[in-house]
């Protein structure tokens, strides 16, 4: 959510920023939100304007009473209930009119940084940087479910039995495997200076507004019924929220946190046949990065954790690259993004694996994380940042046909084997 301030006193440039990100119908949310804006500060001035004088006439029924001047006092009376009364109309107009500004700010994207490239959507998103030497083996390499098979690694029949299409049984050696990849992800994060969380997998309907935009919640959440909570899509919801209306001391940031969550997400929408198996499920478990910092700092921020992914990839041998999403292909709170692409021999292209994201002060605005000022009174708003560690059993997809040999076994890098009980390939 923007500063109402910003809107106020340059509406071109958030107009402009809407057409960046080619969502011409949300211009008019502008000038509406300008509108409302200055109903509201006309019938807050008008209210504080008639307190002000209802205060000075409460003194004046005293004296007129202690006077003997009975009627000139019951004039003032009825004076001041007149006021009370404009006011009372005038305090419902007041929400009124905020709650106006706040559903149409509620859905005007962040401002996007001057280095993010204009484009509609994905297909116009540019590549940054690759690390690692893609290969195509000499070998075929079989659609990622057979190799699972292969290895008796994989039930989705039974799944579908029990739950329908978007899940699936993991079991033997490449249950132990996924589980292997999400606590080496742990440690590799740990490692890093993050601080590690298991956080709440249900959070309330508040947080699920502050965290994301209401398009992305319909389309990703899953509601309890009944009960105003939603299944995670990604632990970044509970580890932002964790943060909700609270002023933290300055000396405290950045907080840098790592967590581990099963995620939920409806996944509405049809998919190509690369999407079948386990790229696009339901449930999945996922080693995630957060961080809560000082505005200036969050540049620096995001480059270091994108690296983070692209380095852990390397660890296991696996090919990616980085990918700068376009102004089309962010979501509305997000300043910046870029994704973390591995490769696939089978396919011979990239595919992604993990998502970083500067989303500024958009979701602190939401959820109220202030920041107080070392040495003083003054407060502001924190930046936030989130990317993925890792996204098992999605990621299980690159490892397999990067570390597949030609005999059908699979090689275990060095710095997964003490995770897989010092085995060092899958037969």
């Amino acid at each position: 959510m923007l500063d109402i301030k910003l809107v106020r006193t340059n509406p071109e440039l958030v107009k402009e920023n809407i057409k960046k990100k080619f969502q011409d119908e949300k211009l008019a949310l502008v000038d509406e939100v300008i509108e409302f804006d200055q109903k509201f500060r006309a019938a807050k001035t008008r209210c504080d304007e008639l307190r002000a004088q209802r205060n000075q006439k409460s003194k004046q029924i005293g004296g007129l009473m202690a006077k003997g001047q009975k009627e000139e006092a019951e004039a003032v009376k009825a004076e001041v209930k007149a006021m009370a009364d404009e006011m009372a109309r005038l305090e419902e107009d007041e929400k009124a009119f905020q709650e106006e500004v706040r559903k149409r700010m509620m859905v005007i994207p962040n401002i996007i940084d001057p280095s993010v490239p204009v484009g509609k959507d994905d297909s116009e998103n540019v590549e940054i940087e690759r690390f690692g030497e893609p290969v195509v083996p000499d070998f075929e390499i079989p659609y990622h479910v057979d190799i699972m098979e292969q290895l008796d690694g994989i039930d989705l029949d039974a799944a579908r039995r029990t739950s329908g299409n978007g899940f699936y049984y993991l079991k033997g050696d490449i249950a132990r495997l996924h589980s292997s990849i999400l606590s080496y992800a742990r440690d590799f994060m740990i490692g890093r200076g993050f601080t590690y969380y298991i956080p709440p997998f249900m959070i309330r309907s508040d947080v699920v507004s502050g965290v994301m935009s209401f398009a992305e919640m319909e389309n990703m959440m899953y509601k309890i019924e009944g009960e105003d909570l939603y299944l995670i899509g990604t632990s970044e919801h509970s580890m932002i929220g964790k943060f909700i209306d609270t002023i933290n001391d300055e000396s405290t940031l950045p907080q840098t946190l790592t967590s581990y969550s099963p995620c939920f997400r409806k996944e509405v929408g049809a998919h190509g046949i690369e999407e079948r198996g386990v790229y696009r499920i339901h449930q999945f478990e996922k080693q995630e990065m957060v961080v809560v910092c000082k505005p200036e700092e969050s540049p620096m921020w995001y480059e270091k954790l994108w690296q983070n992914t692209v380095d852990f990839f390397r660890t296991l041998d696996i090919p990616v690259r980085t990918l700068e999403c376009c102004s089309g292909d962010l979501a509305d709170l997000k300043v910046k993004s870029c994704d973390v692409e591995a490769w696939s021999p089978r396919q011979q292209k990239y595919f992604e694996v993990g998502s970083c994201s500067n989303l500024g002060d958009a979701q602190a605005r939401r959820l109220g994380i202030r920041v107080r000022k070392e040495g003083g009174k003054e407060l502001y708003f924190a930046h936030t940042l989130n990317n993925t560690v890792v996204a098992p059993p999605r990621m299980l997809i690159a490892f397999l046909e990067n570390n597949l040999q030609a005999d059908g076994t699979v090689r275990i890098p060095e710095a997964l084997r003490p995770y897989m009980g010092g085995q060092d390939r899958l037969k």
